[in-house]
C-alpha cells in the first residue's frame, strides 16, 4: 500500500490550503490489523496496543516521541516498545476528499496513546510564514500543506507539500574518516556520497556511532541547510542509519 507523499514548497500560493506541523517521526499506516511502514514493513507493535485501535478504516500517520526525539523512537520502535510514543494520525485513506476524511478521522473512537493532527486553514503567505515560525522556534521541523477538496493520492502528488527551513536527503556510506583527539581510535566522521558529491558527515554522530559505525553501502539519513554553488550540502548533519523501514 503506497501512501500519499509530499514534494517540496516553492511558491505556491498556500490560501485555502490546510497546515499542519511536520512531525518528525516514523511514517506508519495502521491497516486494520498491523502497522506497517511507508515500504510495507510490519513494526513490531505489542499486541495490547493494537487490540486499542479502531477496526475497519486505514489511518494515516506517525510513532511520534516528541520534537527532536526521531532517534530514540526509531530506538522503541524497534524493540517494540511503544512507552512514550504517540500514533498521531493525519489522515484516514479512503476516496474521499480530505475534509471529509477528516471529519471521520476525528469523528472515531481512538485509544489514549493515539491522536489526530490538528490542521488549520491558511489564509496568506504571511499566515503560513507566521505558523512556520512558531513550530520552528518549539524546536519542531516545519509545515505540512494539503491542498482544499484533495484526494488521497497512492504516491508522491502536489496536493501535499513539506515546507522545512532545513532540508532532509538520504545519503549512501562509501567509508570513514578515522577520528583524532577524543575520537582517537573510532572513527570521527562517515564518508557519505549524495548526488554525486562525495563529503564528511561527522556533526550529530553519538559516540556508538563512531564505535559502531554504519556499514558501507548502507544508507543514512542527514539534514543540511542548502547546497553550495558546487552542490555540497551546507552544515550537513547525521540523523540515523535508514534500516527502521
Amino acid at each position: 500500500m503506497k501512501p500519499l507523499l509530499a514534494r517540496k514548497y516553492k511558491s505556491t500560493n498556500p490560501r485555502g490550503w490546510w497546515m499542519s506541523e511536520k512531525l518528525d517521526g516514523v511514517r506508519a499506516i495502521w491497516t486494520g490489523s498491523e502497522f506497517i511502514s511507508r515500504n510495507g514493513k510490519v513494526f513490531p507493535v505489542p499486541a495490547s496496543k493494537k487490540k486499542t485501535m479502531p477496526s475497519g478504516v486505514v489511518l494515516d500517520g506517525e510513532l511520534y516521541g516528541g520534537r527532536g526525539k526521531f532517534q530514540a523512537t526509531v530506538g522503541k520502535i524497534r524493540k517494540g516498545d511503544l512507552c512514550g510514543v504517540t500514533f498521531m494520525v493525519f489522515d484516514l485513506i479512503s476516496d474521499d476528499v480530505f475534509e471529509t476524511r477528516y471529519e471521520a478521522l476525528n469523528a472515531l473512537k481512538m485509544p489514549s496513546w493515539c491522536k489526530v493532527v490538528k490542521h488549520s486553514r491558511c489564509n496568506s503567505f504571511t499566515h503560513l510564514e507566521s505558523f512556520e515560525r512558531k513550530i520552528i522556534a518549539a524546536g519542531g521541523e516545519g509545515v505540512m500543506l494539503r491542498e482544499r477538496k484533495s484526494k488521497y493520492i497512492h504516491g508522491r502528488s502536489s496536493s501535499l507539500l513539506k515546507v522545512k527551513r532545513f532540508r532532509n536527503d538520504e545519503a549512501e556510506v562509501v567509508g570513514y574518516k578515522k577520528g583524532k583527539g577524543k575520537h582517537a581510535n573510532r572513527i570521527g566522521a562517515i564518508v557519505v556520497k549524495f548526488a554525486g558529491e562525495v563529503f564528511k558527515l561527522g556533526t550529530g554522530l553519538s559516540d556508538d556511532d563512531r564505535e559502531n559505525p554504519p556499514r558501507i553501502g548502507s544508507m543514512v539519513t542527514f539534514s543540511f541547510f542548502e547546497l553550495t554553488d558546487g552542490g555540497v550540502p551546507r552544515f550537513p548533519v547525521f540523523g540515523i542509519v535508514r534500516d527502521y523501514e
